[in-house]
């Protein structure tokens, strides 16, 4: 899944001898204790106003593995993917009506072929399994075209095999750049007016925010109200520039594998505690 091209990699640890055995009784100890906080902040979050779109970069997966002594390609990535299952039951359980998770961003396309082909090969593994869940309706968006044609077909299918699914939409953007986007709107709003014989000086004119709109890659999808970032990036990097003009933002260190149901009701807790103005 996303990992920004270029990020700081975490070198292996390699912890004093029996610090993990005393890591995992300390952890084990502390687990009801956190079971009963995200319980109370559960129930915090149920009374009030909820996002409806809720969008998720799902970065540092590589540096996750690292950290974990994980050396093997895709491994954290895979750990990613398995960690999907539970963002959705998360949404699902609190009523949350839209999902968008940013998994393959264009410029992971030109990763090296050994680290590539373990990520696509979990990015059809993983939408292949999320089609078999019942309500769950998966749309993907990004330059498709420039997949590998077994992801390309394996996304076509699913989209297929859920789209009468109700319950919650779950889209997923892969190849995606929001530069690209943009650039793919203009285009395809040039060749509708040209089609449609608008004549060159007359085509600036027929130009404005809900036209362009009308073109996106996500024309028919709602906006998201929360975008979260994991692993400490501070930044968007390009995902969903036009559509994240109003939406709240959230940006967490924990890194994506690592992301527990406690990690995202904070993120929406913290939401809820903000004031949207809208650009008013």
């Amino acid at each position: 899944m996303l990992e920004e091209a270029g990020a700081a990699r975490v070198e292996p640890l390699s912890p004093p001898r029996g610090s993990v055995r005393w890591r995992g009784r300390r952890l084990s100890l502390l687990t009801p204790l956190y079971a009963l906080y995200t319980r109370r902040l559960r129930e915090q979050v149920r009374a009030a106003p909820l996002p409806h779109h809720v969008a998720v970069i799902l970065d540092g997966n590589r540096r996750w593995a690292s950290l974990v002594g994980l050396h093997e390609p895709g491994a954290g990535h895979r750990h990613g993917a398995e960690k999907l299952d539970e963002l959705l039951h998360w949404c699902s359980e609190l009523g949350i009506g839209e999902l968008t998770v940013w998994a393959l961003s264009g410029e992971n396309l030109g990763r090296a072929s050994e680290e590539l082909g373990a990520l696509l090969a979990i990015l059809a593994d993983k939408l292949a399994a999320l089609s078999q869940r019942e309500r769950v309706r998966i749309r993907v968006f990004g330059r498709l075209e420039a997949l590998p044609a077994e992801l390309a077909e394996t996304v076509q299918r699913v989209e297929t095999e859920t789209e009468a699914n109700d319950g919650l939409s779950l889209n997923v953007a892969l190849g995606y750049s929001g530069r690209d986007e943009l650039v793919d709107a203009t285009r395809a709003l040039i060749r509708s007016l040209a089609a449609a014989g608008v004549p060159a000086d007359e085509m600036a004119d027929r130009v404005d925010a809900n036209v362009i709109e009308r073109h996106l890659y996500t024309a028919d999808h709602s906006d998201p109200d929360l975008i979260i970032r994991t692993s400490g990036e501070m930044r968007l990097s390009g995902f969903l520039p036009w559509q994240s003009s109003h939406s709240e933002f959230y940006f967490t260190d924990v890194y994506w594998p690592a992301f527990r149901e406690l990690d995202f009701l904070r993120a929406i807790r913290t939401f809820q505690q903000r004031e949207r103005r809208f650009g008013l």
